[in-house]
């Protein structure tokens, strides 16, 4: 039975009814009818966009979704490679340069566009389109299987967590240029693997996350978290935790905790640089420190000015509060761990500036935990996620407006 036919039990099964479909029709059905609605806002943006350094004005959709901001960089690593030897200006700091962007996404790109023959404006955003729509599978598998006791109070909530995901207001970037597609699918197919105890998927998403994106490092806490369930549940006798797979779920955890460091011994390696990776992150900051936290003592004042402590406490208290929902309790112990895990991650590790938005994109158990917030009838829960979902389409043409074409003018990363 589909998740919508379970939201809607009297519903006719006809194949013109999408509640008919089986549940891999109805996620990609949803996310077809995104991509549409942003394919639009992307055009309505073109038509604003200025002078630049990556496109002409008034740019064509391929050139708007390709080749802005972090998709050069992308790009340039697909053509040419990462730069020997590190950059340096005259007083001897690291310049902005490739060595900052993960090699398996435009790796990748450079597959398709060997086998396809396409350009890079071309090969990028189709790939990344593509690569979001299987990513989505795996969320409606993860909250599926993985959050029981959410999905029997509403057997519809892993539809609706795709289409919470799906109008995110910085969805748009799973159509982009960008990494976000392929390390939303790893992440997913990570906890999916966990959830389903297939230990050698887990360890193949870990180690290719570990090359997209550097988010590895709380997928360790959520290994560790799904190994202490199962050997409590051993010990009540539910469960039957063999010595092999509590030797391999130390393994997983090693694997996780080490994955975090593969790419900046990369580039330490091949550069001859030891820091490299790090002093790279730096040339991006507003202040010469990647130390925890650092961020939200000085960005926030560039965007908030004097109202920023009230803003940030207000940020933290949301982060917190979503935590601590019932409705999060409600989730898998993997999907919730991960979610307590990264959220504390982007307080601690990123800059809170416009790129936090679309970090938020891989924390995706919230969206469950947010559709599954209000709501103790079928009609409550609809009233719920329609709001929702059009509160996040006016808030993603917001974005869209305010971060990918002002920022263009002012040269600020989204």
């Amino acid at each position: 039975m589909t998740a919508l036919k379970d939201a809607a039990p009297g519903a006719r099964s006809h194949p013109a009814d999408p509640r008919a479909w089986p549940w891999w029709a109805q996620v990609l059905g949803v996310y077809a009818a995104s991509r549409a609605l942003t394919t639009a806002l992307f055009l309505w943006v073109a038509r604003l966009q200025g002078p630049n350094p990556w496109t002409p004005p008034r740019p064509g959709y391929w050139q708007l979704v390709a080749l802005p901001f972090d998709a050069s960089w992308y790009r340039d690593v697909a053509l040419h490679g990462y730069p020997l030897p590190l950059p340096t200006g005259p007083d001897g700091r690291v310049l902005q340069n490739a060595w900052a962007f993960f090699p398996l996404y435009p790796t990748a790109t450079r597959g398709v566009m060997v086998l396809t023959r396409l350009p890079w404006e071309v090969a990028a955003p189709l790939l990344s389109t593509a690569l979001a729509g299987a990513a989505l599978l795996l969320v409606h598998r993860c909250v599926a299987e993985g959050a029981p006791r959410a999905v029997a109070a509403w057997p519809g909530l892993p539809l609706a967590t795709v289409a919470l995901v799906s109008v995110f207001p910085a969805s748009p970037v799973l159509q982009v240029a960008y990494s976000e597609s392929l390390a939303l699918l790893l992440v997913a197919g990570a906890l999916l693997a966990l959830v389903r105890c297939r230990y050698g998927w887990a360890a193949l998403a870990l180690v290719a996350l570990a090359l997209t994106r550097p988010v590895v490092l709380p997928m360790a806490v959520v290994v560790v978290v799904h190994a202490a369930a199962r050997w409590r549940a051993t010990a009540r006798g539910d469960d039957e935790l063999r010595p092999r797979d509590g030797a391999t779920l130390v393994g997983l955890v090693a694997l996780a905790a080490a994955s975090g460091f593969v790419w900046p011994a990369v580039a330490a390696w091949a550069t001859g640089v030891p820091g490299a990776f790090v002093r790279t992150q730096e040339a991006w900051r507003g202040t010469a420190s990647v130390a925890p936290f650092v961020g939200w003592t000085y960005v926030p004042q560039y965007w908030f000015g004097p109202w920023w402590p009230l803003v940030v406490a207000a940020g933290w208290a949301f982060a917190v509060a979503v935590l601590l929902a019932p409705s999060s309790w409600r989730l898998g112990r993997e999907l919730h761990a991960w979610s307590a895990a990264y959220v504390a991650y982007l307080l601690a590790a990123p800059e809170p500036g416009s790129s936090l938005a679309r970090f938020l994109l891989l924390a995706f158990p919230a969206g469950a935990a947010t559709a599954g917030a209000v709501g103790r009838t079928p009609r409550g829960r609809r009233v719920w996620l329609a709001f929702v979902v059009l509160l996040m389409v006016g808030l993603q043409a917001v974005w869209l407006r305010q971060v990918w074409v002002s920022s263009v003018e002012g040269n600020w990363p989204p």
